[in-house]
């Protein structure tokens, strides 16, 4: 495993390069399993542990099903503090009785200074914790003003109950403009932004902010001076749900087009050259990115996790990742 060191400017810790993500711990992956996973991840030096407030609340949970699965195995292995772990809120149900949805009418609860000061609190009590490592707002709130929400993080961060704060799911220009509203509160900005990012980019559509994008990357490698602390990117979906192993699958997201297809069939060619798995030499494409980023990886069993682990020490070639960056040939 390797790990890097992240930081707001004033907050500053170690993580692993891979993330594991414990979105259906408790609900699709059962407890057993789900223990099992873990309990692989950090027996391979993992120490980073992603959830959030409504998973998965789809599926049948009551929301905080993988909180309460990794307070339950947190108690038991007594290894809290050899660990980072994040969380999420703000993408919970406002109202019970309403189903979510990706797009409007969300019924999300929002990033209202409200909500930030009652979820976050119990995110730690189900957790079992007495302070979150890091805590996002899981979709940004266009509809709460902006420093009301920075000055909401800002409060849990002087208070103790949080280290880094972070957001997801969000336009660029927003993420700027929060890191420069926390700078003229005097509080420490966010230090972490989640998108979903992969080796398959999605169409270019006006509104579709939930992806990484070169501004986002660009923006991330200028970050690391007083004026500018850091910021770091962590991305879900980094295998597209399966997307990437098997060519059979069917692509989601903005991502089913034939470029993506090509891309897809380059993967598995590289990887059958190089020995390793396409899932494998996607993560690594991740890792070694003149930008890096740190892929939040969804594992169902142990030999999933294993496979995902191989990544982290895997290092492309430069002709290898050349040819991985070469623009695809026109598809008619």
């Amino acid at each position: 495993m390797q790990y890097r060191t992240v930081s707001n400017g004033t907050t500053s810790f170690d993580v692993s390069t891979l993330c594991l993500g414990a979105m259906n711990f408790g609900t699709r992956t059962d407890e057993q399993t789900s223990r099992a996973v873990l309990d692989r991840f950090v027996e391979a030096g993992g120490t980073f542990i992603d959830t959030a407030n409504n998973y998965s609340v789809w599926s049948g949970g009551h929301g905080r099903d993988s909180e309460d699965l990794l307070g339950r195995w947190m108690r038991e292995r007594r290894n809290r503090d050899d660990l980072r772990i994040a969380t999420k809120l703000g993408a919970a149900q406002k109202d019970p009785a309403l189903p979510l949805s990706t797009t409007p009418p969300t019924n999300y609860e929002g990033l209202s200074a409200e909500v930030v000061r009652r979820q976050a609190p119990e995110s730690a009590r189900h957790l079992g914790v007495d302070h979150i490592d890091v805590l996002y707002g899981h979709v940004d709130d266009l509809d709460t003003d902006l420093a009301e929400t920075v000055d909401a993080f800002g409060e849990l961060q002087r208070d103790g109950l949080i280290g880094i704060a972070g957001i997801s799911n969000v336009a660029t220009w927003r993420v700027v403009e929060a890191r420069e509203e926390a700078k003229r509160q005097g509080v420490a900005p966010y230090g972490f932004v989640q998108q979903q990012y992969s080796y398959l980019h999605p169409a270019p559509k006006y509104g579709r902010n939930n992806f990484v994008t070169p501004g986002l990357l660009d923006y991330a490698a200028s970050t690391g001076t007083p004026e500018r602390p850091p910021l770091a990117i962590t991305v879900y979906s980094p295998l597209h749900q399966g997307g990437i192993a098997r060519l059979d699958k069917p692509l989601w997201g903005g991502v089913d087009h034939p470029t993506s297809h090509v891309r897809r069939a380059l993967l598995h060619e590289v990887a059958a050259d190089i020995g390793a798995t396409a899932n494998q030499v996607a993560l690594a494409w991740l890792l070694g990115a003149e930008v890096p980023v740190i892929p939040v990886i969804g594992a169902s069993s142990v030999a999933q996790l294993d496979e995902a682990l191989a990544a982290a020490d895997l290092v492309l070639d430069a002709d290898v990742r050349a040819r991985l960056d070469a623009e695809p040939p026109v598809v008619r």
